[in-house]
C-alpha cells in the first residue's frame, strides 16, 4: 500500500481522464489519496469527488495565494466542511512569501483561522510554508497542541528539528528527487521512520524522470522508491511505514 498524502485530483487539468488517472495509481499500488482541498469551492470539488469512492478522502482550507479577501462566509464555509466526519483534515493552509499572491497579514490571519479550527476540531492541519520559515514557526508556536503535516518539505536538514519539535510531520515530494536538491534529501534521511510521509502535490511537481509532464498520483511511487534509496530501506517496508503514519496522522 502506498498513500499519497497531498493530490489536487480535482485540478482542471485531470477533467479529461480523471478516472484513468485514479485507475493508474492503483495498479501502481497507490490505494490511498489524500485530496486536498486549497479554496472553498475546490474544497466542496474534494468532497464531491471522494464521495462514495474507497481510498479517497477529502480536506478543506483556504491556500495562502487566495488568503486575500477572506471573509466570515468564506471561513463559514470552509468550517462547515471541516465539521464533516469524512473530512481528514484542516487545509492547505500556510504562508508562501516567495509569491506573494496574497498579502502577508491576510496569509497570517488565515493561517491562525485554519490553525485554531483545527486544534478546536481535533484534526490535522496541511501546512504549506515557502520562503516564510520564521513566521510558519511562531503561528504554529502561537497555537499549541496542534498537530499535523509539513507539506511538501522544501527546506533542509537545519530547519527539520523546530517542527519536529512541535510534534509535525514531514511530507516529501518529487522535488526532492531533483539533482540539485542535496539539501532536501539530507532531510528526508534525517526524518524519523514514524514521522516521514510522501505526496505528489499533483498536478506540480512531478519527480525526475517526469519533469514537464503532468504529475499525477501514480508518481508518488517514484518518489517513495527514491528516498527509500537515500535512507537506505527496502521500498515496499518505506511504503508499509509511510502508509501507517498516514494512517495515524488522518485517522484513516
Amino acid at each position: 500500500m502506498i498513500t499519497d498524502t497531498h493530490a489536487h485530483v480535482f485540478w482542471q487539468d485531470f477533467d479529461g481522464d480523471r478516472d484513468a488517472v485514479i485507475e493508474r495509481a492503483r495498479e501502481a499500488g497507490v490505494d490511498r489519496m489524500i485530496v486536498v482541498g486549497t479554496t472553498v469551492e475546490t474544497s466542496r470539488q474534494c468532497f464531491e469527488l471522494c464521495d462514495g469512492v474507497p481510498g479517497l478522502y477529502p480536506t478543506a482550507g483556504v491556500h495562502p495565494h487566495d488568503a486575500e479577501g477572506l471573509d466570515a462566509a468564506m471561513l463559514e464555509g470552509i468550517e462547515a466542511l471541516c465539521r464533516r466526519p469524512e473530512c481528514v483534515a484542516v487545509g492547505e493552509t500556510g504562508l508562501d512569501y516567495f509569491k506573494e499572491y496574497s498579502p502577508g497579514r491576510d496569509q497570517r490571519r488565515g493561517f491562525r483561522w485554519h490553525l485554531e479550527l483545527a486544534r478546536e476540531l481535533d484534526k490535522p492541519v496541511i501546512v504549506h510554508c515557502r520562503d516564510a520559515n520564521r513566521d510558519t514557526l511562531e503561528l504554529l508556536r502561537e497555537v499549541p497542541g496542534v498537530r499535523g503535516v509539513m507539506h511538501c518539505y522544501s527546506m533542509g536538514e537545519e530547519e527539520l528539528d523546530p517542527y519536529l519539535e512541535l510534534g509535525m510531520y514531514i511530507s516529501f515530494s518529487g522535488s526532492v528527487t531533483y539533482p540539485r536538491n542535496e539539501a532536501n534529501r539530507a532531510a528526508a534521511r534525517r526524518v524519523p521512520s514514524d514521522r516521514i510521509l510522501v505526496e505528489t502535490d499533483c498536478p506540480f511537481l512531478a519527480p525526475q524522470g517526469k519533469r514537464g509532464k503532468r504529475n499525477e498520483p501514480a508518481y508518488v511511487r517514484l518518489t517513495l522508491e527514491h528516498i527509500a534509496t537515500e535512507r537506505g530501506v527496502d521500498a515496499t517496508e518505506f511504503a508499509r511505514q509511510t502508509s501507517d503514519n498516514a494512517t495515524r496522522l488522518f485517522g484513516l
